[in-house]
């Protein structure tokens, strides 16, 4: 947390953009560089909105979930920044009255260029294209941020960042829950149930579960990163649809998910959320750890 203090004592609003060009200047004789003025301008931003504790938890109120979708690469050179504020983000939970739970999501047409991002996912590329059209886009990129289903926010833009977040933490959400979460005999199998309290809501959604990574890191040796060491947070591993919410309607549904080879139980978070169908926006969401 000093540490954190520290940048944002040396980052003030004034100097950022001025950092920032400096930083992009000169990538090759400085490569942590770019990864430590976008994090600490990033999170300055969301600073600002109330400091650097939940004020929402430390006052012992319920926060506010919000979604927080990174889709990213590890082929991509302009992802590293970013994978670093959003990590900083969900370490920090710099958002007073808000929970930030934090999904990233690695894409695959990256792959192609040198090197095959072990997290890849067709499916996540999928989902990306699925939010392009939702919003209008005729393309897709990363590194992209998208908050609660349609609030695309870049986290250099540091006035849209922190008006974001405080928006949407004052946002009503439909309660979730996850229960009775354990493993499956067989030990490969992970379970569960989502609940869902939708009563008196005027909309419905499909309701997903998320397995994710808590940490994972990379040595990458080919592509636009070579060379670089890379640090990820809630790495997606499994993503399933589970069923459907109506609205006005309580949801009380089980769930199983089959895990890869190789999964530690110590290393695992469970999303669960409940979105409009386009993907549209996310009406509620929590998060759990896989013990």
């Amino acid at each position: 947390m000093r540490r954190l203090l520290a940048l944002f004592a040396i980052f003030s609003p004034f100097t950022c953009a001025v950092r920032l060009r400096l930083a992009v200047a000169a990538p090759a004789s400085q490569p942590g560089l770019l990864v430590k003025v976008v994090a600490a301008c990033a999170l300055l931003a969301v600073a600002a909105a109330g400091g650097i504790h939940n004020a929402a938890a430390a006052a012992g109120a319920t926060p506010t979930p919000i979604l927080l979708e990174l889709f990213t690469s590890e082929g991509c050179s302009s992802c590293p920044p970013v994978d670093a504020w959003v990590n900083q983000l969900d370490a920090a939970q710099p958002v007073p009255g808000a929970e930030l739970i934090v999904l990233e999501e690695h894409v695959d047409y990256w792959d192609h260029d040198g090197w095959r991002d072990p997290w890849s996912s067709a499916q996540l590329t999928e989902r990306q294209r699925g939010y392009s059209e939702e919003l209008g886009r005729n393309d897709v990129y990363t590194p992209q941020v998208i908050l609660d289903g349609n609030v695309e926010v870049r986290p250099w833009e540091r006035e849209q960042v922190r008006q974001s977040f405080e928006r949407l933490a004052q946002t009503t959400t439909v309660p979730v829950s996850l229960e009775s979460l354990g493993w499956m005999p067989e030990g490969s199998v992970f379970g569960g149930r989502v609940v869902v309290d939708d009563s008196g809501q005027r909309r419905g959604g499909d309701v997903y579960v998320a397995v994710a990574l808590d940490h994972a890191q990379s040595q990458v040796a080919a592509g636009e990163n070579r060379g670089r060491h890379l640090v990820h947070v809630a790495v997606v591993e499994r993503l399933l649809k589970i069923g459907r919410a109506e609205k006005g309607t309580s949801f009380d549904q089980p769930f199983q998910v089959r895990l890869w080879p190789g999964a530690s139980r110590e290393q695992l978070r469970v999303i669960a959320f409940v979105q409009e169908p386009g993907p549209g926006r996310v009406l509620g969401a929590t998060m759990r750890d896989v013990r």
